[in-house]
């Protein structure tokens, strides 16, 4: 299974989650959060493996963003979907946001991130919460909300075996201080997620 580790806002703790085999790691556009990266160019440091997770007014803020960090995949969190035609356009990978809640119209995306829902937990992905898997994503997704090592074999042997997990997303659960990571937690996520198989 695959691990991404988000939240990332300093190059110490980039080549840290490189070091420990993350998959994906996620550099946060959005001045409000504790995790927000503020140097626009810290993503280009993870190379392929980088994830613009950006919220937005609108589609070509990310686009424009995603260009000037050098990031290939991003995590757009826009007012509606009409603009991930666009992302896709400039030849970038979507992991769509999917709150656990009900009523949300189907979108396309190359993997989405299932998640606890901002009406739970009054914030904008990133809350560090679990949720309850009652709606699931219409396709092959990360799961992510307050997870951590020593977590992931049990969340996933809960999921119904239909459902297509690809891998974990963490942020919070492996910060030693809001916005920096700890290196054990860091490593002890990875590796649980990188030792469970593909259901």
């Amino acid at each position: 299974m695959k691990a991404k580790v988000c939240g990332l806002t300093t190059p110490g703790d980039v080549a840290l989650a490189l070091a420990a085999g993350a998959d994906w790691l996620g550099f946060l556009s959005h001045p409000a959060s504790p995790r927000h990266c503020p140097d626009p160019l810290l993503p280009r440091l993870a190379g392929d493996r980088a994830v613009l997770v950006a919220v937005a007014g609108d589609a070509l803020e990310i686009a424009r963003w995603a260009e000037l960090c050098g990031a290939r995949w991003v995590q757009p969190y826009l007012p509606d979907r009409a603009g991930l035609e666009l992302l896709r356009a400039r030849g970038l990978g979507i992991l769509l946001p999917w709150p656990d809640e009900p009523g949300q119209e189907p979108a396309p995306a190359d993997l989405y991130l299932w998640e606890t829902g901002s009406a739970a937990t009054g914030l904008l992905g990133g809350s560090g919460q679990g949720h309850a898997g009652a709606h699931p994503p219409p396709g092959p997704f990360l799961l992510a909300g307050g997870l951590k090592g020593g977590m992931l074999r049990e969340r996933l042997a809960a999921l119904p075996p239909h459902l297509d997990c690809r891998g974990f997303d963490a942020a919070s659960r492996l910060e030693r201080a809001p916005g920096l990571k700890d290196p054990g937690l860091v490593e002890a996520f990875v590796a649980e997620a990188h030792g469970l198989e593909k259901r």
